[in-house]
């Protein structure tokens, strides 16, 4: 049996990889619903403000208020924010994550835990619960809300109706909502072997690297639209026929220009973090 199932896997996964797809979805080890790992953390109690960089991030509550289908569950599915997965939600759990500002996205894809937490593949998804952008302001606190049975006591006010988080078993709720609910619940730890999970920490700089990656992403597609239209305008030199690398645009090009810019925020964050880390590591050395 279980030498099936490895098959179906590795098969699963080669597939993926000869196809080219971008991502294999596995939650292997870490897809456990509460009947295999029962939530034993402490009760809820707020992050201090003293623990996460409350002038320049966020920080965001995930729970699931406790039910008698939830505790027998088996697999409970899996959240990612921005395509990182780093738990996954077990009934009468809560966990954090401290993020940066901007616009977040949250995928939630349950798991068949008989094909060791396959989840999905690229942009298919076995089950997919969420699928949505959510804005994320710096010095705020946001609360996620998930159950299958039943809905939250009162709509968010700051979503319109047909916002995928104002609807569903995962939803965006107000702090009022969350603080009725969420005291009930037990912080979600990491539980070998089927309930590992990475959250209760700060993703804050893989979200601002991951802000470079979308920003660069779009100035790309900006840049290819605009080459096309000052080659439609005649605003372009064709190569030599015995140059074939030469040619291009013959007036500036200002997504170019934008993508140089966004280079050089990059660089100067990512020596930022280097010179961060740095500090911490030699502080007990001053010489």
């Amino acid at each position: 049996m279980w030498i099936k199932t490895l098959q179906v896997a590795l098969l699963t996964a080669m597939t993926s990889v000869l196809a080219g797809c971008p991502s294999l979805y596995m939650a292997f080890e870490k897809h456990g619903g509460a009947f295999l790992a029962p939530v034993s953390g402490e009760r809820f109690v707020h992050i201090p403000d003293t623990e996460w960089d409350n002038k320049n991030n966020a920080l965001v509550y995930f729970y699931r208020p406790d039910s008698d289908w939830g505790s027998e569950e088996i697999d409970a599915p899996s959240v990612f924010i921005d395509d990182h997965r780093y738990f996954s939600i077990r009934s009468n759990g809560y966990t954090w994550l401290e993020m940066a500002p901007g616009t977040r996205h949250i995928t939630m894809r349950r798991p068949i835990g008989l094909l060791l937490g396959f989840e999905g593949m690229g942009s298919f998804a076995l089950s997919k619960i969420v699928d949505a952008d959510f804005e994320v302001e710096a010095g705020k606190i946001y609360y996620f809300r998930y159950s299958e049975v039943d809905k939250p006591g009162a709509p968010n006010p700051e979503l319109d109706e047909e916002n995928p988080l104002a609807q569903g078993d995962m939803q965006l709720v107000t702090s009022d909502v969350a603080f009725n609910e969420i005291v009930e619940t037990r912080f979600l730890e990491s539980q070998a072997p089927f309930a590992k999970n990475s959250a209760a920490v700060s993703i804050a700089e893989t979200n601002r690297m991951d802000n470079f990656t979308r920003e660069r992403q779009d100035l790309e597609e900006r840049r290819e639209i605009e080459l096309a239209q000052l080659k439609e305008a005649g605003y372009w030199r064709d190569p030599k026929w015995y140059w074939p690398f030469g040619g291009g645009p013959t007036k500036a090009v200002k997504a170019e220009r934008e993508l140089r810019k966004l280079d050089k925020r990059e660089d100067e964050y990512v020596a930022s973090l280097a010179s961060s880390e740095k500090e911490e590591s030699s502080w007990w050395w001053p010489f």
